[in-house]
């Protein structure tokens, strides 16, 4: 059993910056860490389909990013604390979403969202112009 819970999605002015939190827990990680697990980030705009935005890979944490965050987004993980982050800077209208963390068993940190096997409950940014 995993349950992630994200923090830190709020109203933010057009170039500002957010950073955001995804904290796992669960029977899963009495002997593991996020390290065990590909850890992603993904949103859903209203009316548009969920996607991805960025990811970690398990183990030695290769990043992978959307081409539309590429350079503005960071994904990164502590270990000790079971938590992922995703800091977000040069913010626009187009980022505005409800922001989901997911963990991937497998540990490829695919942009696919079917690949992920658990799911936050999700953390709404809106970015005001």
């Amino acid at each position: 059993q995993v349950q992630l819970v994200e923090f830190g999605g709020g109203l933010v002015q057009a170039g500002g910056s957010l950073k955001l939190s995804c904290a796992a827990s669960g029977r899963a990680f009495r002997w593991s860490t996020v390290s065990n697990y590909a850890m992603g980030w993904f949103r859903q705009a209203p009316g548009k389909e969920r996607e991805f935005v960025a990811s970690i890979s398990r183990s030695v944490g290769n990043t992978y990013y959307a081409d539309s965050v590429k350079g503005r987004f960071t994904i990164s993980r502590d270990n000790a604390k079971n938590t992922v982050y995703l800091q977000m800077h040069s913010l626009n209208s187009e980022d505005t979403a409800e922001y989901y963390c997911a963990a991937d068993s497998s540990g490829r940190g695919t942009p696919s969202y079917r690949e992920y096997d658990y799911w936050g409950q999700g953390t709404q940014v809106t970015v005001a112009s």
